[in-house]
């Protein structure tokens, strides 16, 4: 009787491994730089323009773009890791620049809770940017698309609702539809788009925005 054994699986080249690992390193590492800007942009910005840069929108629209741009070739579970890793490059580079280059950054709990946010959004949103750019059906390109426009449709009823800064909200809430009308491939997807925005808008408003209102009071 004799027995036979099943090859080990071909490992990946090492272009491959290398070229993961690089784009593994700017996902991150740009993640880290634009976290510094944004703290930076917070002094450099006029009255309430100074929470923008801080906002999830932005930081979820970095996400996005790794997913969409720098994994455009690779599968969706590598963008949704290069998501993650540029929503974690982003909290230690903001939170890290007002330890060390400003008056420190107090309190460990809202470092804390940004970073468990970003372990959420980035995978999430890394995988929206992969959507859009890379899904073969109506389906995936319209969520993926419409996540990404339903953060800035979030950020602009947090601005009406809450903070009631409106030439902000205007703002958030013309990307929310130009997002859809720019970046959907046909009429028929734009409108799909928009619909799914609304709907994710008020998703996140309800998940997002209103339990860290009730964190932070």
């Amino acid at each position: 009787m004799t027995t036979s054994t099943i090859p080990d699986a071909p490992a990946a080249p090492r272009s491959d491994v290398r070229a993961r690992a690089g784009r593994a390193a700017v996902a991150t590492g740009g993640g880290l730089l634009l976290g510094v800007l944004t703290n930076l942009a917070q002094g450099w910005l006029p009255d309430a323009w100074q929470q923008l840069p801080n906002s999830g929108a932005v930081w979820s629209t970095v996400a996005f773009a790794v997913g969409a741009l720098l994994y455009r070739h690779e599968r969706l579970l590598q963008a949704a890791s290069g998501g993650a890793g540029a929503e974690v490059g982003l909290v230690l580079g903001y939170y890290g620049y007002a330890e060390f280059g400003r008056d420190g950054a107090g309190s460990l709990f809202f470092p804390l809770v940004w970073l468990g946010l970003a372990l959420v959004a980035g995978p999430l949103f890394g995988a929206a940017g992969w959507w859009w750019r890379r899904g073969r059906d109506t389906r995936r390109r319209v969520a993926g698309l419409g996540a990404f426009a339903g953060l800035w449709g979030m950020e602009g009823l947090l601005y009406a609702v809450d903070l009631h800064h409106i030439p902000e909200a205007y703002t958030c809430l013309a990307l929310f539809a130009l997002i859809p009308l720019l970046m959907a491939r046909d009429h028929r997807e734009r409108a799909l788009t928009l619909g799914a925005a609304a709907a994710f808008s008020l998703i996140a408003y309800a998940v997002v925005v209103v339990p860290l209102h009730m964190v932070s009071a």
